[in-house]
């Protein structure tokens, strides 16, 4: 057991000296965070797959936080509706009630479940972005006091790195 925790270590520092700066893996960390908060179920994975390959970020960390989040993003479902209707003042709140929904049309049920779902993801937005900021900025102070990512993967390291091998 302890050949294969020591293994696990040496496998997680030599993934962190990758060359990934402190807040590069801070602003991963809190995309996928984020992304792995969206109130609709299944899309998390796809989209940090998106983000990830488009942005450069890492991918088994940028996963590694959205599978983190997830029971978070179902316990803010319906937070965030609520606040997506309060935001968009919509009236679908009192269309949501059980002896309303047996007598409507499965139509109109997909129409409202849509527009709930759409508000829903408008207040994700609202609250996503100074998420992200702030979680990135307190990130990046915890991961410089990391000595593997200050020392060998810092922004000078990497580019005193990089001068070597020209």
């Amino acid at each position: 057991m302890s050949r294969w925790l020591a293994g696990q270590k040496r496998q997680i520092k030599e993934s962190l000296q990758q060359g990934i700066s402190p807040h590069k893996l801070a602003l991963t960390l809190a995309l996928g965070f984020a992304i792995g908060c969206i109130p609709v179920v299944g899309l998390p994975t796809a989209l940090c797959v998106v983000v990830a390959l488009a942005l450069r970020l890492n991918l088994p960390a940028i996963q590694a936080a959205n599978y983190l989040a997830m029971p978070l993003q179902v316990l803010l479902i319906l937070p965030f509706m609520r606040l997506g209707g309060w935001l968009f003042a919509s009236g679908h709140q009192q269309a949501l009630a059980a002896d309303t929904l047996l007598r409507e049309s499965p139509l109109k049920l997909l129409w409202v479940s849509g527009s709930l779902a759409g508000e829903a993801l408008g207040a994700w937005m609202v609250i996503a972005g100074p998420a992200v900021v702030l979680m990135t900025l307190a990130l990046t102070l915890v991961l410089r006091r990391v000595p593997v990512l200050a020392t060998e993967t810092g922004t000078e390291g990497y580019l005193n790195n990089r001068k070597n091998y020209r």
